[in-house]
């Protein structure tokens, strides 16, 4: 009979949407906040899956990297291996080596693995080069493009070591390996010609197998290669699944916490829409019934109600589309730099399933009470217009009646009872914004603990280093390991590199005489080996009391005597060792059993650490101390004085810097902060939603009440006493929720980042804070109801008296 958008279907819809500006806006801004929240999770979501695995395929990446001893195993032979049963292609043998290159200002770079290739590959591992060319001759190196930028341009010249024949290597290109099969490459002679003295040279090969999706089939392929050569020849493989993991961890921990958002946005938003739709079905009952007698088919008035809902659901789905999509550039960006230079942005299909889901549940949500609407019939919906039941609701006015309260506050207080699917819709909404409220809070301080857990010993006040010419053993400054996915520069350089380091005794005596010295620890940082695990592990060496330096413990205790290491959850998972077993450590050429006692919260090398007493290691030295001076005792004052003291004997002293935030903690802070600020808003306008409904159908009663002689602010405190109620059963109900969440998301969060959380994460909430934020659900209930309470104490008795 009637067409939608030019007929009177059209025309009762635009005025239905026209007439309920504030059911509008509460659609429009839920179904806002809920798009945005979708849209950035899955962009996330998507950014830690398709960059990596694009790229591997893109460069035919190794699904393992192997290296071999070449002194068990001949080039014959390991060209042999192509021929193994699953192996689909193999590169190599490639000489590998590991070097310690020192930047032109004298820094030096980390240990870097050095693989001599002619040519950037083809079948496997086919390296992305990024800028420049490959090397051509000795003296040129490629770079990995994670060291791309200001500290190491193009051109630039590197030493290969800090010794006095070191060779000089010249930067002409930066290339991309998906497989991180190595940080540096050569020619193969300039690799040979490097991997002298205490350089081992080693074999590459890079394989890639018809069935390598999983570890067991990886560890499967492993045991192929090492059966098919002689015994000893393998010494140490590295999984693409390992890379993967790697690579994807720093982003991936965030998509719990978005996850959580987006649910609670979803739900909060299904809640509104089928409270507004519903509302405006129990208040148009009179309108419903002239549509029908008009000739408005059930179905056509079905159609009009959803399309109430869905016009601002639309607006609000493509706000929450741009919303979404800048909120997500800084999570991309942070993410981006994991995959060196690979581009990174929302796909354009999470911008058009998002949307079209969330038009699907508003669709369903609003379906409900417009059927309904449908079902009505004319002649009873006409009747009974939109005044509700008079026997609903009147035990509750007998029960209120009897509290010791003033009569307005008692009445209010039994209102929602008239409308009880109202009433259940407004305390969903606060419980919901209570819970996001509970859960924000929860995850700042968690997120606060994580940020002063990571790098304890910068809470010193001064660190004093042994020598001027940068990092290395009893050369200077401890650098500290970059973070997987991290970019990396040369570390900052001293003096002249040839001045001699102090003497560490001279340096600890130093320290303990200068007046103002609380107290101090010796520490130590290199590359060690433990037995069972190839390759290298950073390891931290400690003397003295170093328990103000201690990581954050998840089991275990600290450090408190010789024999005794420490290692982060990525350690155990690797290895498989647990607290109490024993793991031999070799650091600098000096092998020592040691006892694992604890494990510690720490994330840096993708949790391959650990942490061990300097003592039990009779040759290893401090490389620097750190200090906590005095209270009162300027930092910087003391380091002045200290420096003046130990620069003439080689060694150096300042104070340390106030640690800044990381930026990925600081942006989910943010991020938190604006999604709960959304979501306490929508809860807000729920409330506002339904108390607008129940003060214009009540808008007579109320005119008779100031008859009688009820004033202004007795009819405010009638509108907002309806409201306290639900306001209090939204926070009894939506603090314990919010906690359940954080307990729930956080650990998952860790587990996504590798890693248990210690106890200084997880419990974080005090019993006054949870108080609070249970009033936080009252709070949310009568501000939502401040203004159509403000409107009901202002209208005049007699327009409220004329009113049906």
């Amino acid at each position: 009979m009637i067409r939608f958008g030019s007929g009177a279907l059209g025309r009762v819809v635009r005025s239905g949407v026209g007439r309920r500006r504030v059911q509008t806006l509460v659609i429009a801004v839920a179904t806002m906040m809920a798009v945005a929240s979708a849209v950035v999770a899955g962009s996330l979501m998507v950014a830690t899956n398709a960059p990596f695995d694009h790229a591997f395929a893109r460069q035919h990446g190794a699904h393992l990297t192997a290296e071999f001893d070449p002194r068990r195993v001949s080039a014959a032979q390991l060209a042999g291996t192509r021929g193994l049963k699953g192996v689909t292609a193999s590169a190599g043998p490639f000489p590998t080596t590991t070097i310690n290159p020192v930047g032109p200002d004298g820094g030096h770079l980390p240990a870097l693995t050095l693989v001599g290739r002619s040519g950037p590959g083809k079948d496997v591992d086919a390296l992305d080069l990024k800028s420049g060319r490959w090397a051509r001759k000795s003296g040129e190196i490629v770079l990995s493009a994670s060291f791309a930028g200001q500290f190491l341009p193009l051109g630039e010249t590197l030493k290969s070591s800090d010794s006095a024949d070191a060779q000089t290597l010249t930067v002409v290109g930066f290339a991309l390996s998906a497989s991180g099969s190595a940080e540096m490459w050569a020619t193969p002679a300039q690799v040979r010609s490097l991997a002298t003295g205490e350089s081992v040279l080693t074999d590459q090969m890079l394989y890639r197998f018809d069935s390598a999706a999983t570890k067991a089939q990886i560890t499967a392929d492993r045991k192929k290669l090492a059966a098919a050569l002689p015994s000893g020849a393998l010494v140490g493989t590295q999984s693409w699944l390992d890379t993967k993991h790697a690579t994807d961890r720093g982003a991936a921990a965030t998509i719990p916490f978005l996850f959580a958002f987006g649910v609670l946005g979803i739900v909060m938003s299904v809640i509104i829409v089928g409270s507004v739709i519903s509302g405006a079905v129990g208040t148009s009952l009179r309108r419903i019934g002239i549509l029908k007698a008009v000739g408005f088919t059930p179905r056509e008035v079905v159609q009009a109600y959803v399309a109430q809902a869905l016009i601002p659901a639309a607006a609000g789905i493509a706000l929450g589309v741009v919303l979404g999509n800048l909120l997500a550039v800084p999570l991309l960006n942070d993410t981006e730099s994991v995959y060196g230079t690979v581009s990174l942005s929302v796909a354009w299909w999470v911008d058009v399933v998002v949307p079209a889901g969330a038009l699907l549940v508003v669709a369903v949500a609003a379906l409900v009470p417009a059927l309904r609407a449908g079902r009505l019939r004319t002649v009873e919906a006409i009747a009974v217009g939109r005044a509700p039941r008079t026997t609903r609701g009147q035990w509750a006015h007998r029960a209120a009646g009897r509290l010791p309260l003033p009569r307005p506050m008692t009445y209010g207080l039994a209102s929602p009872f008239a409308h009880p699917v109202r009433a259940i819709a407004m305390v969903l909404a606060v419980t919901f914004g209570t819970v996001a409220a509970t859960f924000a809070v929860g995850l700042t301080q968690s997120l606060d603990a994580v940020a002063s857990a990571q790098d304890p010993e910068d809470r010193a006040d001064v660190t004093a280093v042994t020598g001027t010419a940068g990092p290395g053993p009893g050369t200077g400054r401890v650098q500290k390991a970059p973070a997987a996915g991290a970019e990396r520069g040369p570390a900052a350089s001293g003096a002249n590199e040839q001045q001699p380091s102090a003497d560490p005794a001279a340096v600890r005596a130093a320290i303990a005489k200068q007046p103002g010295t609380a107290a101090y620890f010796g520490t130590t940082t290199g590359d060690a080996t433990v037995s069972g695990v190839p390759g290298t592990v950073r390891a931290t060496l400690y003397q003295g009391d170093s328990r103000s330096g201690s990581y954050e413990m998840i089991a275990g205790h600290w450090l408190s005597g010789r024999g005794q290491v420490v290692v982060p959850t990525g350690f155990l998972e690797r290895t498989g060792d647990r607290i109490g077993d024993t793991v031999r450590v070799t650091f600098e050429k000096e092998t020592v059993s040691l006892r694992i006692v604890g494990e510690a919260f720490d994330t840096a090398n993708d949790g391959m650490r650990v942490h061990a007493d300097l003592d039990s290691f009779t040759k290893a030295k401090p490389e620097a101390f750190h200090i906590e001076v005095k209270s009162g005792v300027s930092p910087a004052d003391y380091a002045q004085k200290l420096a003046g003291v130990v620069k003439p004997l080689g060694g150096d002293a300042f104070a340390e810097s106030a640690p800044e935030g990381e930026n990925m903690i600081v942006l989910l802070e943010a991020m938190a902060a604006l999604l709960t600020l959304m979501l306490v808003s929508v809860a807000g306008l729920g409330v506002l939603n339904s108390v607008v409904l129940d003060t214009r159908e009540r808008v007579h009663d109320l005119g008779v009440c100031k008859a009688l002689g009820m004033s202004p602010r007795q009819t405010v405190g009638l509108v907002l006493a309806s409201v306290a109620g639900i306001g209090v059963v939204g926070g009894l109900i939506g603090v314990p929720a919010g906690f359940a969440l954080h307990g729930y998301v956080l650990p998952v969060m860790g587990e996504s980042a590798g890693t248990r959380l210690p106890p200084s994460v997880l419990d974080v909430y005090d019993t006054p804070q949870l108080v609070l934020l249970g009033l936080a659900g009252v709070v949310v209930a009568l501000v939502g109801a401040s203004a159509p309470a403000g409107w009901a104490a202002r209208v005049r008795t007699a327009t409220a008296l004329r009113t049906e």
